[in-house]
């Protein structure tokens, strides 16, 4: 018996979902720039891990990168935002207990003053936040995020999205 064939619509589909069952499946994380008109930019403490991050988190089963920014940054900060366009895409290999993973950050605009003023953590998993000077908020990320962090500002100045691989550009 050969392999199925779209004629057989129930065939075909078992066959192709035993396919899906197979393949790797990534874990994805999405985070985002946000600056507000001084050029400060937002990082979060979170209360579950050592270290500042950039607001953002991990997607859920299939949920679309952006999206995941999106509700991230609604559940934890109540900001109502869209994305302005990717920035950086950075593959993370696995790591202690992680598996591999890929790691986006959007381009979230300019925030007012008015909002910046009044950001607070909205859940448990953020012990605050703040807008920094880029320099001051590189100096509180984590280590393994500063990479990306500085790939991204690179792009928001050129317009151009970098792809990483562990943090590296590739040539």
């Amino acid at each position: 018996m050969g392999t199925p064939t779209p004629d057989d619509p129930e065939a075909w589909a078992a066959y192709l979902a035993e396919g899906n069952a197979r393949q790797a499946r990534k874990r994805v994380a999405a985070d985002v720039v946000i600056k507000d008109p001084a050029g400060r930019i937002l990082v979060v403490n979170p209360g579950y891990k050592p270290g500042w991050d950039l607001p953002g988190g991990m997607a859920e089963a299939n949920e679309a990168p952006e999206m995941a920014a999106r509700r991230e940054l609604r559940e934890e900060l109540g900001l109502e935002m869209h994305t302005r366009g990717l920035l950086v895409v950075d593959w993370v290999p696995p790591h202690g207990p992680w598996d591999d993973q890929l790691a986006f950050i959007f381009d979230g605009g300019v925030i007012s003053v008015d909002q910046a003023n009044s950001l607070l953590p909205h859940d448990a998993e953020l012990i605050e936040a703040a807008m920094l000077a880029p320099a001051d908020a590189r100096q509180l990320l984590r280590t393994r995020l500063l990479p990306r962090y500085d790939a991204a500002l690179a792009a928001l100045n050129d317009g151009q999205p970098r792809y990483l691989n562990d943090g590296r550009p590739i040539s």
